[in-house]
């Protein structure tokens, strides 16, 4: 039996959809759901975080995630034995847009949640500039990708609240430095959290967690984070 599903789009939408995408945020916030909306270039490690992410704030918390894709539905397949999952397949778009969100979260049925995660298109350009409704948006770097993206993708941290810095077991193999990335990501954005992290094996992974659940509790107590455009 198929665990997931998939919803395919192959239209441009304009930027008149943020006034949906803002009633969709205070919609997700009336039901105490806080959704994430995650950011990174391909092969950054966006599905294993998310599984890693959804098996530890499990069962305490209901997790969903949306899985943005150009073509398959693999990462969903991946993800489906971690939290519900709904493949989200553009067919040739770079980055995911508001329509297709709600969308997804339509296909994710009436199940209540505490956390809608959003797994962008690997891209650090396009995304950037799309309002999903999210509340919280965060950034995945790879330490395989170098550490000079903050100053070549300056929007992507700047719109940013939070950069989770993956593959950190790989660091004695790889040139990569991380006080340098984080400086330059923090001189576009002063306040960006920052999450040093590996998936296999499991580090960083309780901050991480923990910063997600303080989030939640921030917006169920009227202070969320506002989107950055």
């Amino acid at each position: 039996m198929t665990r997931y599903q998939v919803v395919t789009v192959r239209r441009e939408i304009g930027a008149a959809e943020l006034l949906d995408a803002e009633e969709f945020r205070q919609r997700m916030t009336s039901h105490g759901t806080l959704v994430a909306n995650i950011l990174s270039s391909p092969g950054s490690g966006k599905t294993s975080l998310l599984s890693a992410t959804a098996d530890r704030l499990s069962p305490e918390f209901r997790c969903g995630v949306l899985v943005g894709d150009i073509a398959t539905d693999r990462d969903a397949q991946r993800l489906a034995d971690h939290a519900p999952a709904v493949q989200l397949t553009t067919g040739g778009a770079c980055h995911l847009e508001f329509s297709l969100i709600e969308r997804g979260r339509q296909a994710l049925g009436d199940r209540e949640l505490d956390f809608l995660f959003i797994e962008n298109i690997g891209n650090l350009v396009c995304p950037a500039s799309h309002d999903l409704g999210e509340h919280l948006r965060v950034l995945l770097l790879s330490t395989t990708e170098g550490d000079d993206k903050p100053a070549k993708y300056p929007k992507a941290f700047r719109t940013s609240h939070a950069l989770v810095i993956s593959k950190c077991d790989l660091l004695p193999y790889v040139p990569f430095e991380v006080d340098r990335a984080v400086a330059d990501a923090r001189s576009i954005r002063s306040d960006l959290a920052v999450f040093p992290t590996s998936s296999r094996p499991a580090q960083g992974l309780e901050a991480w967690c923990d910063y997600l659940i303080d989030q939640r509790r921030r917006l169920l107590g009227g202070h969320p984070c506002r989107p950055n455009r």
